[in-house]
């Protein structure tokens, strides 16, 4: 009996021992397999393996599956980033770029379908005409000189100018983004408001005086300037600065003379005879920037030009 005793009792110990070696072999699996992540590495040339590992970045991984890296390649993500299953390895070249259109995170993606189709709208380019009015200048002719009894008198009405400009336009969802001026030219020249200031004459005596004194004076200037047109007038000689050119001949053919040639608009057809300020001139030039209300008298020389600088002067044709 003793030794039938001793016998179980010696395979009872056994068994126990085996029982405690395979759990404890189980728990190690378990702890293994616990540490193990799945991971997916695509090569440059496009093949791809997944690979189960228990490191913890991207080089660990790449060196456990004798994977090298050459020194014209990368890897998305940096061989430093941690790992963690499910991830993927990427080696590409260094010049590749990779444009991450929206960010993930646990709970979903950050951002909604609407607003990634905003953010990637296309553009759209328009070329865009606009006119815009120039506004006229009022000039004020005193010739009550210190008098305070005066009375204005508008001897020309004003008139708004118009220029057009041209803009490239870029939009994006209808939406203005960017406006690029491309030209600016003028349609259409402002015309100046002229106001005279006059002396209120209340003595009888002194009007007919001076009606008497300034009759043949005014019988004149009227005949030259009372229907005229006011009109821009400036000066220029045969400079490569005022023509572009310095060999004095006109758009006429002639050759520009001082005291004789001005440079007007299509308006006036070549030869036309103008009296300006009781002088009679002929319309011999163009010019680039002469309006339909601006005229150009022809100077000898650049100081002379600077020295006319601008007037407004009524302008009548000859007959």
């Amino acid at each position: 009996m003793r030794k039938e005793e001793k016998a179980s009792i010696s395979i009872s110990k056994i068994i126990c021992i085996s029982i405690i070696l395979i759990l404890i072999s189980g728990i190690c699996v378990m702890a293994v397999n616990t540490n193990l992540k799945e991971v997916r590495i695509i090569l440059k040339n496009g093949y791809e393996l997944s690979v189960l590992t228990s490191k913890n970045t991207v080089n660990e991984v790449l060196d456990e599956n004798n994977i090298i890296i050459e020194e014209n390649q990368k890897t998305i993500p940096d061989t430093k980033e941690e790992i963690k299953s499910g991830s993927v390895i990427k080696i590409v070249d260094k010049s590749y770029n990779e444009v991450q259109i929206a960010k993930v995170s646990e709970e979903g993606v950050t951002a909604t379908l609407e607003e990634l189709l905003s953010n990637y709208a296309p553009i759209t380019e328009k070329i865009v005409t606009e006119q815009i009015e120039i506004q006229y200048e009022t000039i004020t002719k005193n010739t009550a000189g210190t008098s305070t009894d005066t009375k204005n008198k508008v001897i020309q009405e004003g008139k708004k100018g118009l220029k057009e400009i041209i803009y490239k336009v870029k939009y994006q969802n209808d939406v203005e983004i960017e406006k690029i001026q491309l030209s600016e030219k003028i349609i259409k020249e402002p015309v100046a408001r002229i106001v005279q200031v006059n002396k209120v004459t209340t003595s009888r005596s002194s009007t007919t005086l001076r009606s008497n004194t300034n009759t043949s004076t005014t019988q004149k200037s009227n005949s030259n300037n009372a229907s005229g047109q006011i009109y821009k007038i400036t000066a220029y000689c045969p400079c490569a600065k005022c023509c572009g050119k310095a060999n004095g001949i006109t758009a006429m053919g002639t050759r520009a003379t001082a005291g004789r040639t001005v440079a007007a608009s299509s308006k006036f057809s070549f030869g036309t005879k103008l009296v300006i300020n009781g002088h009679t001139y002929t319309v011999e030039d163009r010019g680039g920037a002469i309006g339909q209300n601006k005229i150009d008298i022809f100077v000898n020389s650049h100081a002379e030009a600077l020295a006319w600088g601008v007037k407004y002067l009524p302008v009548n044709v000859a007959k």
